[in-house]
């Protein structure tokens, strides 16, 4: 009953969101209503514990808000200045094939900006970038969400590993054991599941551009065909090879903070000069249909089209980019020194109502500061008016305030859900509950299972973060009881907890709220539910594989077959492809 009761809350959201295809605002209003039923009467949490958590969650809403509207200002600066043109036409310049397009800026650019940013921020870059390149919006968020997945375990600077799987292990007497009997220390393991987690998502991480692709051409193609979208798979490939190798080495040679951001740049220095000459261009050109042959569903009050058209030079159109990563970079990197400056004002809430739950906001770290700070600047170096700075700030303004209406009741409900533990029935939070529920069912079949159980944790908290501290220690043990890796077991959690991203709510909301798509939520979770499954899936397929062995075994099976069915779909694009050239 306590598995079920725990279950609720996700089945509550799923249920309003992906098959009513409610707005967040209202799916998650009612899902967190639910959610205090079941804490209150199901786990005794008391009133002054749920109001507490809420508090926590409305904190955390105001941080992702401030990251949005800074995404949002300075694309509508852009706009007002007229270098979303230039921005344009930069991308044309490259190809002006749609999948090309999406691969270069959300796969990346957008992984680049993970490394450096993480608080799903990329997402909200992303999006409106590509509504500036002439995609749907509905596409545009989509594609900007399916990036939040392989780059992900190391956003931040590496802090879901650091800080997430670092706090869930330290200093506990299971892992204390291991340690012992392996001759590690805590920093060594850390660093070996880093390394580990970036090997099992270079696997599946090389078929995301590929994702990417196939997903654009399925549903906001003119053939409505994921076979066009395969066609590009050379490119793709080549694309997925660029980030996932510089990737995978940083994290095994260098350690947890980096992978991301160098292979986000490495992959950039390497891709765009070869596709400006063509390397692995696709010979048919992808293109949506005209604007006004749109469905009406796609599109959002954004546009790409800027408000005062005027020369903007290549080099001062891409500044405001490059000064956020710079940015965020810089006050990320604790060797510089900026970071201890920016990171000295925190406003610090301990014991929140004597729950003992705290939240700490560190403002002048919060990604979105550096995206206000950037656009502001971007007014003064574009020379643009005071009225036009001025609309900026007013169309960005009402776009927060669509998103925060849901924000405000999505994330306390998570916070609720989390810190159900400090109750006064003496169980655990209802997701180690869940949790428990699955290694029971799962058994020695756990490496199937133990991404989804990461994904699960991030979907709920919104972070890979939280869900490594929340899963981390838990799949540790679960291993331990079951003489498998725990360093394999903890990896595949942290690497379900990434691909969790794609889907968790907040997230969804504040890239959707990004490029205007506010009330389209429930729409855009059912589209990301596919790569989200293949990624759970096949992360669970590679971990069974790699504590079993290349033997008969499910794991072994279920990767070949995976693999099969993306090679045969690639050789029927193609046939589709002969097919269409005959007739």
């Amino acid at each position: 009953m306590l598995i079920f009761l725990s279950l609720l809350p996700i089945l509550a959201i799923f249920f309003f969101l992906v098959i009513l295809r409610w707005s967040a605002k209202r799916g998650m209003f009612y899902s967190f209503i639910i959610t205090i039923l079941i804490a209150f009467f199901g786990w005794q949490m008391g009133a002054v514990e749920i109001t507490a958590a809420s508090f926590k969650g409305v904190l955390t809403a105001l941080e992702v808000g401030v990251i949005v509207f800074g995404a949002v200002l300075l694309l509508n600066v852009l706009k007002e200045s007229g270098a979303v043109d230039t921005i344009r036409a930069s991308f044309t310049s490259i190809s002006p094939d749609r999948r090309v397009q999406a691969i270069i800026v959300a796969w990346l650019f957008g992984t680049f900006l993970e490394g450096a940013a993480g608080w799903g921020a990329p997402a909200t870059v992303i999006g409106p970038l590509l509504i500036a390149l002439g995609f749907p919006a509905l596409a545009a968020v989509m594609i900007a969400l399916m990036l939040q997945s392989t780059p992900v375990s190391y956003g931040a600077v590496g802090t879901p590993i650091l800080v997430g799987v670092n706090t869930s292990l330290e200093n506990q007497p299971v892992v204390n054991s291991f340690l012992d009997s392996e001759g590690l220390n805590i920093s060594e393991l850390v660093f070996s599941i880093g390394g580990q987690v970036s090997i099992f998502h270079a696997m599946i991480g090389l078929f995301i551009p590929l994702f990417m692709s196939a997903m654009l051409t399925k549903f906001f193609g003119r053939n409505r065909s994921f076979s066009e979208g395969l066609k590009v798979w050379p490119f793709a490939l080549f694309a997925g090879l660029s980030f996932v190798i510089p990737y995978s080495l940083t994290a095994n040679f260098l350690g947890p903070e980096f992978p991301s951001l160098i292979g986000g740049l490495v992959g950039l220095v390497i891709v765009i000069p070869l596709a400006r000459k063509g390397f692995l261009m696709p010979k048919e050109t992808f293109d949506f249909e005209p604007r006004s042959s749109w469905d009406s569903s796609w599109v959002s009050e954004m546009s790409g089209e800027a408000r005062a058209p005027k020369e903007i030079s290549m080099f001062k159109a891409w500044l405001p980019y490059v000064l956020v990563a710079v940015l965020l970079v810089i006050t990320r990197i604790e060797l510089l020194g900026l970071n201890a400056l920016m990171s000295s004002w925190t406003i610090t809430f301990d014991d929140i109502l004597g729950t003992g739950i705290e939240h700490s906001l560190t403002p002048l770290m919060i990604p979105g500061f550096v995206f206000i700070v950037v656009a502001v600047t971007t007014g003064w170096i574009h020379k643009l008016e005071m009225k036009g700075m001025g609309d900026a700030f007013r169309v960005s303004w009402k776009t927060i305030l669509s998103a925060m209406a849901a924000l405000i009741v999505s994330v306390p409900l998570v916070q609720v859900f989390i810190n159900s533990g400090i109750n006064g029935a003496g169980y655990d939070s209802m997701p180690i509950v869940l949790a428990n529920g699955a290694a029971i069912l799962f058994g020695d079949s756990w490496p199937l299972i133990s991404p989804t159980i990461g994904a699960m944790g991030a979907f709920a908290a919104g972070s890979n973060t939280v869900s490594n501290m929340m899963f981390g220690l838990f799949q540790f043990g679960v291993a331990e009881q079951i003489n498998m890796s725990p360093l394999v077991i903890v990896s595949l959690q942290a690497v379900g907890g990434a691909a969790g991203n794609m889907i968790c709510v907040h997230n969804v909301v504040a890239a959707s709220a990004a490029v205007g798509m506010v009330g389209k939520e429930g729409t855009i979770i059912t589209k990301l539910l596919i790569p989200t499954a293949f990624y759970l899936v096949f992360a669970g397929a590679i971990g069974f594989a790699w504590v079993n062995g290349l033997g008969f075994n499910i794991g072994f099976i279920l990767v070949v077959l995976i693999l099969a069915l993306i090679l045969i779909m690639i050789i029927r694009s193609y046939r589709h492809k002969e097919a269409n050239a005959e007739g």
